[in-house]
């Protein structure tokens, strides 16, 4: 089964990462959610959640995709978690999928790894002047090999959908896609 690893941060967006936990596990993919810390994790706006596990539990095992859910501060905290960082760059070296949403790539610029890459996020999230190296889109998903970026809240189910697709096929995205009943 595939795994995929959602660090969770106090300040995460909780639309962002509760949309992507539901629809992946409705994909039946395997998803393992870690909090920084033992317990639970306060959200930008008070929702609570309680990871599976902390991240030290699973720093060294292996996933085919790391996702990492925006919101502020959240992002911020992720991003300054050198764990995260160099859990994302070995992550990156084995060519496995790698996506961030909203606040979140912020994380994977200032580990180097949206250099060279298309890739999109929050406005005001970056400054694309800051990063020269990165290809800044508008698009709501933007797909560049193995790193997947999206733009925030209002992007997330179809942010996750494109995961699903890229992970299961797209006869699974269709399936989960038709049981949600959304109009397209």
């Amino acid at each position: 089964m595939l795994r995929v690893l959602i660090p969770l941060a106090e300040g995460f967006e909780e639309l962002e990462a509760v949309t992507l936990i539901d629809l992946l596990r409705r994909a039946a993919i395997e998803v393992v959610t870690a909090g920084m810390v033992a317990g639970p994790v306060t959200a930008s706006r008070g929702t609570v959640l309680v990871p599976d596990t902390e991240l030290a539990a699973v720093a060294d095992q292996s996933f085919d995709m790391i996702l990492l859910p925006g919101g502020l501060p959240g992002a911020d905290h992720l991003d300054q978690d050198p764990r995260v960082r160099e859990l994302l760059t070995r992550h990156r070296s084995m060519d496995r999928y790698t996506a961030a949403i909203c606040a979140a790539p912020k994380v994977l610029a200032n580990a180097g790894l949206l250099d060279g890459r298309a890739a999109t996020w929050y406005p005001g999230a970056l400054d694309p002047a800051a990063y020269p190296s990165v290809r800044h889109r508008s698009d709501a998903v933007v797909v560049d090999g193995k790193l997947v970026t999206s733009r925030g809240p209002g992007t997330a189910m179809d942010f996750a959908l494109t995961l699903i697709e890229l992970l299961v096929g797209q006869d699974r995205r269709s399936e989960v896609e038709n049981q949600l009943q959304r109009e397209v």
